[in-house]
């Protein structure tokens, strides 16, 4: 079982930066792909970037591209989202995933994730 906690979100303003952090307390985190999505009210999870377990690859959902970076520290334990350049659009609840093998953008594969954090961009 992978236990993941996420924490870093907030209140900022459009423009702004906020960096996101997901930690995953034991052994086996650096074997596993992680992932970040988000959720707004109403709607479906949405994809927003992806890692593979050495932090050689990773993927983005192109409203993103260019504002955000994914990236991890195995030996912490943990992979961050550093968000740049924050959108009112932005606003969700930013939820970290976790898979042995599977970085894609469909939230069904992933096996373990996170409770959440808050992330509202004024404008």
């Amino acid at each position: 079982q992978v236990q993941l906690v996420e924490s870093g979100g907030g209140l900022v303003q459009a423009g702004g930066s906020l960096r996101l952090s997901c930690a995953a307390p034991g052994s086996t985190f650096s074997t596993y792909c992680m992932a970040w999505f988000l959720q707004v009210p109403g709607k479906e999870r949405e994809f927003v970037a992806a890692i593979s377990w050495r932090g050689t690859r990773t993927y983005y959902t192109d409203s993103v591209k260019g504002r955000f970076t994914i990236s991890r520290d195995n030996a912490r334990n943990t992979v961050y989202l550093q968000m740049n350049s924050l959108k009112s659009e932005d606003t969700a609840v930013y939820y970290c995933a976790a898979d042995p093998s599977y970085t894609g953008s469909s939230p069904d594969p992933y096996d373990h994730w996170g409770l959440g954090t808050q992330v509202t961009v004024s404008s």
